[in-house]
C-alpha cells in the first residue's frame, strides 16, 4: 500500500538507492499558492547529514514541482513532487546482500516479495520518509489557512529527557557500535472541533494508522495515553465551564473528532536496527551467520522522525478538513487570506 489519505491522496514512489524519490498529490484544491520554497525547509529539516550525531550521507534533498502548479498556484491537478538521490553508496551493502539484519525488515519483506532491494532496505529504508515529508509540507500550507499549524520535538532519548543527556545517549552509543531509541511529541494547534467522524472513521485512529506507518515507530499515546490507565474517572475528565474545556487530558479528541483543543501525540522510536556491533543472524538459506553492518546510518532516528511525523499528522488533518469542508467548499478558508 503506497497511497495514503482519502481526500488528500499521497502515492509515495521510490527507494533509498535508486534514482530518486516523490511523491504524487491528488485531491489538493485549486488556488492555492505553491512553490518549491514552501516545501524545502521542511525537506531541510529531515536531511542526513546536519551533525556528527546523524548519518553522513550527503544529500541536498532539492524538491522539484513536475506538475500541478502554474503561475505559482495549485490548479486542482495532480501535483508531482521529485527529490533526486545523490550520494549513494551501495558497496557498503554488497558484502552483506544474502543476510537478514536483525530488527529490519529484511526478512519480512523476503517472505512477502520473494525477493527484495538490499541496497540501504529499499522502500523499508527511513529514507522513503522524504516522500512523505514533501507531502506534508503542502498540507501545512494548506492547512494555515484555516489557521492550524503543527510542531514536533524530540521529547525523550534512551530515557533520558535533557538535550545535553539526549546528545551524549546517541554519541555514547554510536561510538560503541549501537543504537537508542526515543520518544517524539508532536502538537497540532488551531484544528476546530467537529473533525473527525463516529466508530470507523476516528480522528485518533486515523492518526494512530498514520504515525504506526513510519518506519520504527511502535507504539502511539494521544493525550494521557497509557497514563490514562493509572488515573481516576475524575482525573483524567476533561471538565468544562462556559468558556471552554478545563484540561485536555483527551489530547485535543473526544468520540474520535476533534474538540478544538490542542491535539496532543506522543510516537516511541525504536533504536536503529542497522548497527555495526556483531549481531547472529541466518543468510537466505537459513545459515546461521554473524552480521556487523558498516556503512552509514542514524545511531538514534528520533530527531529525524520529528519532519516526518508533523508531516503525517498534517495529512491526516488536512485529509479530515477536506472531508468536513465537502459541502462549503475550501473557498470559505482563503476568504480572510484575500481580503
Amino acid at each position: 500500500m503506497n497511497t495514503f489519505g482519502h481526500n488528500f491522496r499521497c502515492t509515495t514512489f521510490g527507494e533509498s538507492h535508486g534514482k530518486a524519490l516523490g511523491v504524487v498529490i491528488d485531491g489538493c484544491p485549486a488556488g492555492i499558492p505553491l512553490d518549491e520554497p514552501d516545501i524545502q525547509p521542511l525537506l531541510d529539516r529531515r536531511r542526513p547529514g546536519q551533525s556528527d550525531l546523524m548519518t553522513q550521507r550527503s544529500e541536498e534533498d532539492h524538491v522539484e514541482i513536475l506538475s500541478g502548479i502554474f503561475e505559482g498556484i495549485t490548479t486542482g491537478t495532480p501535483i508531482a513532487l521529485v527529490i533526486r538521490n545523490k550520494d549513494m553508496k551501495t558497496n557498503d551493502y554488497l558484502p552483506i546482500r544474502d543476510l537478514f539484519r536483525p530488527g529490519h525488515a529484511d526478512y519480512t519483506y523476503q517472505q512477502k516479495y520473494g525477493t527484495r532491494d538490499f541496497r540501504g532496505g529499499g522502500r523499508s529504508s527511513g529514507r522513503e520518509t522524504i516522500s512523505r515529508v514533501a507531502a506534508g509540507a503542502v498540507a501545512m500550507k494548506l492547512l494555515s489557512y484555516a489557521g492550524i499549524s503543527v510542531l514536533g520535538q524530540v521529547i525523550q532519548v534512551h530515557g533520558k529527557n535533557l538535550q545535553p543527556e539526549m546528545d551524549a545517549e546517541i554519541r555514547a552509543a554510536r561510538d560503541a557500535g549501537n543504537s537508542v531509541g526515543g520518544i517524539v511529541g508532536v502538537v497540532a494547534k488551531g484544528v476546530p472541533p467537529g473533525l473527525g467522524d463516529p466508530v470507523f472513521g476516528k480522528l485518533d485512529a486515523a492518526i494512530a494508522h498514520a504515525m504506526m506507518g513510519i518506519g520504527s515507530v511502535k507504539g502511539v499515546e494521544i493525550g494521557e495515553g497509557f497514563h490514562a490507565a493509572a488515573l481516576y474517572g475524575h482525573e483524567n475528565n476533561d471538565q468544562m465551564n462556559p468558556e471552554g474545556f478545563l484540561t485536555n487530558h483527551a489530547g485535543g479528541i473526544l468520540g474520535g473528532i476533534s474538540t478544538g483543543e490542542d491535539i496532543i501525540v506522543r510516537i516511541a522510536v525504536k533504536p536503529t536496527p542497522s548497527i555495526s556491533r556483531e549481531q547472529q543472524t541466518v543468510t537466505m538459506t537459513g545459515m546461521p551467520a554473524t552480521i556487523s553492518v558498516q556503512g552509514r546510518h542514524d545511531p538514534c532516528i528520533a530527531p529525524r522522525i520529528v519532519p516526518v511525523a508533523e508531516a503525517m499528522i498534517a495529512l491526516v488533518i488536512v485529509d479530515a478538513l477536506l472531508e468536513q469542508l465537502k459541502y462549503s467548499g475550501f473557498s470559505e478558508l482563503q476568504k480572510d487570506k484575500y481580503q
